[in-house]
């Protein structure tokens, strides 16, 4: 194909045109460019069209991918090998290798290829305007970009880390933090950066509102508001535009502290669930999710609260002001009182961030009877609603908290498959008699076990018996379950060994409760708030750390290029920046 012309921009206009009307019909920067009409006809191709494996029309398109990104052709290589779907887009049947990009490109002409980058320059900032990408997205840059020209790897590599960081970080303060709003008025002393400023410092020192509060007074900074008033805002930022408390909450009947709890909730996750859209919009062309197996973690994790339900625990007489969302859980074998959150979370092989959380109201024993409690299925399916709006979720692990057959119908009907520990086996003895009984086997499958709900059998599922490790069981045994269609015995311990990357979450966790600063709070908007931003704090953690590592070349699963730490003080420091 050739075909030269002095209509140049003209041409890079036309195919900017159109995908300006494709980004009116897609939120995603690799599907524009596999939709946008590119006239063919009018660009140069030197290979001999019948013996080419790949067609000049898919070729352009991955030029254009290439460009935009600002991928080596190894990279795109490596990224279409990894991706089906973004292959398919492009127009291929199969993934090219680097020589087979490398000989199309080279005949290209000049002013084809001139063509294609000013085109590319135009669908991005089309991309840009139209909201597919902010314009403070973080590009990619290739390997080669990371290394000085001295040699220097050390020295390139923190200049970089400290580039791409600060552009997430000054992106997570426009278009993340200004998700949360405490709908005060126009004439208030302290604007709600202000006071996300005060709350950042507090959890970069991990200190609290009257620490943060005192030290502004001690060093006479005028921009620090004193603690009542922090603690009042981070109300505020709970609470629905038109509504607001009169009394402190404690003071209200139980019944309605959980029915305002819900409003707090929905007040918050929105808050969250935008702040985590924005992010994930903005950087949406460097996918942080594979899409060849997608897997997630659901788990509870509780905050400590350090005060005893019990006037007298013998003759269960509970304290009437109890709090009502503290409940009772055991780690590592003894009783504790805190809240209780969910989150969902990506794991394995990808970035490990927080795709929901689910605030969880249980019932606990020195409560009444009648005291309302979050369904388990009901959680689930709230977080899987969450998640699937980001991905296409293929599994699902589940901690052994979430064992009932409603929890496994609300996954199995969304056709997700999960995996998940029994909690006891002592209806199973004799399936774990077998086993031992024969010398050689160390494993055990039971195949298609009825699982029932609302009276009939809903689906079959699978029991593995595999050895106990530490974490799995407190008998020499433990059993999971998992939907699969059937697991054969050489099978068992694939699927049992893929559960130890639900362990990601135990990690998260860990960096999770780094950001959170310290208070002695009753009420639950605080509380609340506290979890909710400290997730969204390791989201950007996680993302500044993914676009790091992915323009240094390193493998995502690679320990942190960004810690926490330095990630915080950035945090913080930005934040102070705020006119």
């Amino acid at each position: 194909m050739s075909h030269e012309s002095d209509s140049r921009p003209a041409l890079a206009e036309a195919i900017v045109l159109h995908a300006r009307s494709v980004c009116e019909t897609t939120d995603q920067l690799w599907r524009v460019l596999g939709r946008v009409s590119i006239p063919m006809d009018r660009l140069t191709d030197n290979r001999q069209q019948h013996k080419a494996t790949f067609g000049t029309d898919s070729m352009a398109r991955v030029y254009l991918y290439q460009q935009i990104f600002g991928l080596t052709q190894s990279e795109v290589a490596t990224r279409l090998d990894a991706r089906p779907s973004l292959l398919k887009e492009l127009g291929m049947g199969h993934p090219p290798t680097q020589q087979n990009l490398s000989y199309a490109w080279k005949q290209f002409s000049d002013q084809t290829k001139t063509i294609l980058e000013a085109a590319a320059n135009g669908i991005a900032q089309e991309a840009v305007d139209q909201g597919i990408i902010m314009e403070t997205r973080v590009p990619i840059i290739s390997d080669r970009d990371a290394h000085s020209d001295d040699g220097d790897e050390a020295t390139a590599s923190r200049e970089y880390v400290r580039e791409q960081g600060t552009k997430l970080v000054e992106l997570a303060r426009r278009h993340a933090f200004s998700e949360f709003n405490s709908h005060r008025s126009n004439n208030r002393i302290y604007d709600d950066e202000e006071i996300l400023n005060l709350f950042s410092t507090a959890c970069l020192t991990q200190g609290s509102a009257h620490s943060e509060g005192e030290a502004g007074w001690f060093l006479d900074e005028n921009d620090i508001c004193d603690d009542s008033t922090f603690l009042r805002v981070i109300k505020q930022f709970a609470m629905p535009a038109d509504q607001d408390l009169p009394n402190p909450l404690q003071e209200y009947s139980l019944e309605d502290v959980v029915a305002f709890t819900e409003e707090f909730r929905a007040v918050l996750m929105d808050a969250f669930d935008t702040a985590t859209q924005n992010i994930l919009r903005t950087i949406r062309y460097e996918n942080p999710f594979d899409d060849r197996h997608t897997v997630a973690a659901i788990d509870f994790t509780h905050v400590p609260y350090h005060v005893w339900p019990w006037i007298d625990k013998d003759n269960q007489i509970p304290k009437a002001d109890y709090l009502p969302m503290v409940s009772g859980y055991t780690k590592d074998g003894e009783l504790k009182h805190g809240y209780t959150f969910a989150t969902i979370t990506i794991v394995g092989n990808q970035v490990p961030i927080i795709l929901g959380i689910e605030p969880v109201k249980e019932h606990s024993k020195w409560e009444p009877a009648e005291t309302p409690a979050d369904s388990k299925a009901d959680v689930v399916a709230r977080l899987l609603d969450r998640a699937q709006q980001y991905v296409d979720l293929d599994e699902v692990l589940l901690d052994r908290g979430f064992y009932s057959d409603d929890v496994y119908a609300e996954i199995h009907d969304r056709d997700v498959l999960y995996t998940t520990p029994v909690p006891k086996y002592e209806d199973d003895y004799e399936t774990i008699k077998q086993i031992e009984r024969k010398e050689d086997a160390d494993a055990a499958v039971k195949h298609d076990v009825p699982l029932a709900f609302d009276g009939e059998v809903h689906h079959t599922a699978e029991f593995l018996y595999v050895p106990a490790t530490a974490d799995d069981a407190d008998g020499n045994y433990a059993v999971f379950v998992t939907n699969r269609d059937r697991v054969e015995p050489e099978e068992i311990h694939h699927v049992t060994n893929s559960y130890s990357r639900r362990w990601d979450i135990e990690n998260q966790y860990k960096s999770l409760k780094a950001f959170l600063p310290k208070t002695s709070s009753k009420d639950y908007r605080i509380r609340l708030f506290t979890f909710t931003f400290a997730a969204l704090l390791y989201n950007l953690w996680r993302l500044t750390d993914f676009l790091v590592k992915a323009g240094l070349g390193r493998d995502i699963r690679s320990p942190p290029v960004v810690t926490v730490r330095t990630f915080v003080r950035a945090v913080g420091r930005y934040l102070r920046e705020i006119d």
